[in-house]
């Protein structure tokens, strides 16, 4: 795919006219895919690099303390650190260090670039990753601290030919809810006897159930409806009660996690905001059409989170208590969700 010299201007006259719209939102306004704006800057502050995780993962902890960026739709998710803890799979890495934590899923990444960008305190660096459809899976933002000799470094080693083959497939369309009623009790017995987390997908998948659809299906006491604005009342008490917490964000090709607390919420317009030095949150709370207290069984006790989803059925984010690998209090927590369903510790 090679962009028309028509569509490279109108792209240029677009962020002349609108210099301080975010990439995303200016290519929603043209109709057109985000990674297309880089495209048409390539040779003019865009570069074209490899995507692969597993090659540029382990590059990233040589800049030193940047900005890592996972967003979907309606949240965005921003932590501040040092990417360590690379673990690469086929199918599925993680990135497991005490800043930045990271589960990744590299068929998604396909499309990848190194920017700078004029701004007011000089250069502005990054590294971006794109799906198959030119959407963004995961962007790395350099700050006042980093290496800028170890971004270069990196540039020129990942480098791809700007001539190389660039395509873009057709977004893919969210599907209805999945239910399937046939298999209700097996679901109520399975999910009974979950002994992780991590069983819940497999679970459902066999079933032919979604995340969504089975919060709906189960009922209590495993998944119980909460009032929209349980996600903002949620991280309100969590912050001045000071708890630790575990914020999820992603989309298909990376999940991003914030562990700590949360200290600054401020409200902007639709924007329900999590304004703190190491972590930023921004959710669209407006397109928060469902959310859910759900409870799967462990080893270590009832693992407890409020989850949000948006009129399509897709997951926006979740909240769960944050514990120490070895440790099973998230007594604090449990007790801020069960109110939330109106439960009366006892």
């Amino acid at each position: 795919m090679i962009l028309s010299p028509t569509r490279v201007e109108a792209i240029a006259t677009a962020r002349a006219d609108k210099p301080k719209m975010r990439e995303r939102d200016l290519a929603d306004m043209l109709g057109i895919r985000e990674a297309e704006i880089l495209v048409a800057d390539l040779g003019n502050g865009a570069r074209r690099i490899v995507a692969d995780p597993a090659q540029l993962m382990p590059r990233i902890a040589a800049l030193g303390d940047v900005m890592a960026l996972t967003r979907n739709d309606h949240c965005v998710h921003e932590r501040r650190g040092i990417y360590t803890g690379f673990h690469a799979g086929a199918h599925a890495s993680m990135l497991l260090g005490p800043d930045i934590d990271l589960r990744l899923f590299p068929k998604h990444w396909v499309h990848g670039f190194a920017v700078e960008r004029p701004g007011p305190d000089g250069t502005r660096r990054s590294l971006q990753v794109f799906d198959a459809a030119g959407d963004a899976v995961h962007k790395i933002h350099l700050g006042a601290d980093s290496d800028i000799a170890a971004f270069d470094a990196l540039v020129a080693d990942l480098a791809v030919a700007d001539d190389a083959p660039f395509d873009l497939a057709p977004r893919a369309t969210p599907e209805p809810v999945r239910v399937n009623e046939a298999k209700l009790d097996e679901l109520r017995d399975n999910w009974a006897a979950m002994t992780d987390t991590h069983q819940f997908l497999a679970m459902t998948s066999r079933l032919k159930f979604d995340r969504l659809g089975a919060n709906r299906s189960i009922g209590a006491p495993w998944a119980t409806r909460l009032p929209v604005t349980a996600v903002e009342d949620a991280l309100r008490q969590a912050g001045e009660q000071g708890l630790k917490i575990m914020v999820f964000v992603g989309n298909r090709g990376c999940i991003q996690i914030h562990s700590g607390t949360v200290q600054r919420l401020e409200v902007m317009g639709p924007w329900f905001n999590v304004l703190d030095p190491r972590f930023n949150l921004h959710l669209r709370a407006d397109k928060v059409a469902e959310v859910w207290l759900v409870r799967k069984p462990t080893k270590r006790g009832d693992a407890i989170s409020v989850e949000a989803f948006d009129t399509d059925g897709q997951l926006i984010l979740q909240i769960f208590g944050k514990r120490a690998e070895a440790a099973t209090d998230t007594k604090g927590w449990d007790i801020l969700a069960d109110a939330l369903a109106g439960k009366v510790p006892a």
